[in-house]
């Protein structure tokens, strides 16, 4: 038979996004070791859930086609994968689950598309300008590649999964709660009967009576027989001050502040880890999402998280509206246009 590709050699796409990649690093984790399950944690959940929800009601101009529950997918699949796609239709925005691509001067011109369906995926193909691209944490290296807080922050999350997996096995195997009663030199017979005596009594004080005898023919000394509990001692492990510590860097690298968790937080605590998380994550993530939408869908695009979040100071923008107008009454009455003095202070619209 002759072959009827011109290359004898299959060339697979170099992608690390692609459904090949994913297989050799799972099957890499599962000969490694099991790891890479931080995702699993409470603490990375809610993370996760603030990035979800935080996007999911940003307010948005310009175009219908980024709704609430697209603004959602697109935060949950930023937060655990670093990158998310869709597919753009005249009425709605499909979202990928896996996809390949094609670059020119480090721009995807073209993508292969995997659409997710109840009956398996359906693979097609679309240019650069038919799908919305979302990523973030891009480097130099591949610029059209994006990565998640998780993937960037492994030995963190890695720190934070061995933790937590430590805590499940001594809570599930550990004797938590078990104790042994020491007994002289006693048939096993009878060993037996008296465990099955303590068996069941819960909250009582069980005294056995031992008339053993010695080698030598003297009594057996009187002793105090004290239990001696099995539950382990974690204490030592540090496990309570290593786990936090584990959190607050995982919460970090999500753009929250520590303190939001802080058994000791108080209400202003509360709402400046708010504001941070949204000025200095969301609202930077929603500018570049805009910026997508806005060179693939052909109008203006803008999206704002701050607004529905209050991710601002109430009395203090009321106080800076008013010493707004103070100053603008007062450039007026001096003959200043209201234009010229609000670029003296910066200030835009």
């Amino acid at each position: 038979m002759i072959w009827p590709f011109k290359n004898k050699t299959e060339k697979r796409a170099a992608s690390d996004a692609g459904y090949t990649a994913q297989m050799i690093q799972a099957r890499t984790a599962y000969i490694t070791g099991t790891n890479g399950r931080a995702e699993l944690t409470a603490t990375v959940q809610g993370a996760v859930t603030l990035w979800e929800n935080g996007l999911s009601v940003a307010d948005v101009d310009g175009t219908d086609l980024l709704t609430r529950r697209t603004l959602a997918i697109a935060g949950r699949m930023l937060a655990l994968r670093g990158e998310v796609l869709f597919y753009i239709t005249d009425d709605t925005l499909i979202p990928v689950s896996d996809w390949d691509l094609s670059t020119r001067l480090s721009r995807p011109t073209a993508y292969r598309l995997t659409v997710p369906e109840v009956g398996g995926g359906k693979t097609m193909t679309a240019l650069a300008g038919e799908v919305l691209h979302f990523w973030i944490g891009a480097d130099a290296i591949q610029p059209w590649y994006g990565t998640a807080p998780l993937r960037r922050s492994s030995l963190s999350a890695d720190l934070l999964e061995i933790i937590e997996r430590a805590l499940v096995e001594v809570y599930g195997d550990a004797p938590l709660g078990s104790s042994i009663v020491p007994m002289p030199e006693t048939p096993e017979t009878d060993l037996a009967d008296i465990a099955r005596g303590f068996r069941g009594s819960r909250g009582k004080v069980l005294v056995r009576e031992s008339v053993q005898v010695q080698a030598a023919g003297g009594p057996a000394p009187a002793q105090d027989w004290r239990a001696n509990d099995l539950t382990p001692d974690m204490s030592k492990a540090m496990l309570d001050k290593t786990l936090d510590q584990a959190r607050d860097q995982i919460n970090a690298a999500y753009g929250i502040l520590p303190g939001l968790n802080n058994k000791a937080t108080t209400g202003p605590m509360v709402r400046e880890a708010q504001r941070h998380l949204a000025q200095w994550t969301l609202q930077p993530m929603a500018e570049q999402m805009a910026e997508e939408a806005t060179d693939k869908l052909g109008s203006a695009v803008t999206l704002d998280v701050m607004r529905p979040l209050q991710a601002f100071d109430i009395g203090g923008r009321a106080r800076a509206a008013a010493g707004i107008v103070q100053a603008l009454t007062q450039a007026k009455e001096a003959g200043v246009d209201p234009a010229t003095a609000l670029k003296f202070v910066d200030l835009k619209e």
